[in-house]
Protein backbone atom coordinates (compact mmCIF):
# COMPACT_ATOMS: atom_id res chain seq x y z
CA UNK A 1 0.00 0.00 0.00
CA UNK A 2 1.46 3.34 -0.77
CA UNK A 3 2.57 6.10 1.44
CA UNK A 4 2.11 9.34 -0.61
CA UNK A 5 -1.53 10.75 -0.52
CA UNK A 6 -1.59 11.06 -4.44
CA UNK A 7 -0.82 7.50 -4.76
CA UNK A 8 -3.36 6.03 -2.59
CA UNK A 9 -5.87 8.27 -4.22
CA UNK A 10 -4.76 6.50 -7.49
CA UNK A 11 -5.34 3.05 -5.97
CA UNK A 12 -8.76 4.24 -5.01
CA UNK A 13 -9.33 5.68 -8.65
CA UNK A 14 -8.02 2.99 -10.67
CA UNK A 15 -10.38 0.64 -8.65
CA UNK A 16 -13.71 2.34 -9.02
CA UNK A 17 -12.43 2.42 -12.88
CA UNK A 18 -11.33 -1.43 -13.28
CA UNK A 19 -15.10 -2.09 -11.22
CA UNK A 20 -17.08 0.08 -13.84
CA UNK A 21 -14.84 -1.19 -16.53
CA UNK A 22 -15.57 -4.99 -15.84
CA UNK A 23 -19.52 -4.17 -15.10
CA UNK A 24 -19.51 -2.55 -18.73
CA UNK A 25 -17.35 -5.06 -20.94
CA UNK A 26 -19.73 -8.13 -18.68
CA UNK A 27 -23.06 -5.87 -19.73
CA UNK A 28 -21.44 -5.80 -23.36
CA UNK A 29 -20.82 -9.33 -23.27
CA UNK A 30 -24.41 -10.80 -22.49
CA UNK A 31 -25.43 -8.46 -24.95
CA UNK A 32 -24.09 -9.96 -27.90
CA UNK A 33 -24.59 -13.54 -26.00
CA UNK A 34 -28.09 -12.64 -26.32
CA UNK A 35 -28.13 -11.61 -29.82
CA UNK A 36 -25.95 -15.08 -30.78
CA UNK A 37 -28.64 -16.86 -28.72
CA UNK A 38 -31.73 -15.79 -30.70
CA UNK A 39 -29.75 -16.22 -33.51
CA UNK A 40 -29.29 -19.89 -33.31
CA UNK A 41 -32.95 -19.95 -32.17
CA UNK A 42 -34.15 -18.73 -35.48
CA UNK A 43 -35.82 -15.97 -34.42
CA UNK A 44 -35.98 -12.92 -36.22
CA UNK A 45 -37.19 -10.64 -34.25
CA UNK A 46 -35.62 -11.04 -30.99
CA UNK A 47 -32.41 -11.16 -32.95
CA UNK A 48 -33.40 -7.61 -34.29
CA UNK A 49 -34.01 -6.28 -31.23
CA UNK A 50 -30.98 -8.05 -29.71
CA UNK A 51 -28.46 -6.58 -32.36
CA UNK A 52 -30.01 -3.14 -31.83
CA UNK A 53 -29.02 -3.59 -27.83
CA UNK A 54 -25.70 -4.97 -28.72
CA UNK A 55 -24.38 -2.09 -31.27
CA UNK A 56 -25.60 0.25 -28.47
CA UNK A 57 -23.57 -1.14 -26.19
CA UNK A 58 -20.48 -1.82 -28.52
CA UNK A 59 -20.55 2.12 -29.42
CA UNK A 60 -20.68 2.97 -25.84
CA UNK A 61 -17.78 0.89 -24.96
CA UNK A 62 -15.67 2.71 -27.60
CA UNK A 63 -16.81 6.18 -26.43
CA UNK A 64 -15.32 4.55 -22.57
CA UNK A 65 -12.57 3.57 -23.82
CA UNK A 66 -13.11 0.05 -23.36
CA UNK A 67 -12.39 -1.67 -26.62
CA UNK A 68 -11.44 -0.10 -30.12
CA UNK A 69 -13.19 1.29 -32.41
CA UNK A 70 -12.09 -1.16 -35.27
CA UNK A 71 -12.87 -3.81 -32.69
CA UNK A 72 -16.78 -2.77 -32.21
CA UNK A 73 -17.22 -1.87 -36.29
CA UNK A 74 -15.60 -5.45 -36.73
CA UNK A 75 -18.08 -7.16 -34.12
CA UNK A 76 -20.94 -5.26 -35.27
CA UNK A 77 -20.36 -5.89 -38.75
CA UNK A 78 -20.42 -9.75 -37.98
CA UNK A 79 -23.40 -9.67 -35.97
CA UNK A 80 -25.11 -7.61 -38.72
CA UNK A 81 -23.95 -10.27 -41.19
CA UNK A 82 -25.58 -13.17 -39.37
CA UNK A 83 -28.84 -11.15 -38.64
CA UNK A 84 -28.95 -10.75 -42.53
CA UNK A 85 -28.04 -14.28 -43.46
CA UNK A 86 -31.19 -15.06 -40.95
CA UNK A 87 -33.60 -13.19 -42.56
CA UNK A 88 -32.37 -14.39 -46.45
CA UNK A 89 -33.35 -17.90 -44.63
CA UNK A 90 -36.81 -17.46 -43.10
Amino acid sequence: MPNIKSAIKRVKTSEKRRLRNASQKSALRTAVKTFENAADGNNVDNAKAALVNATKKLDKAVTKGLIHKNTANRKKSRLAKRLNALSAQA
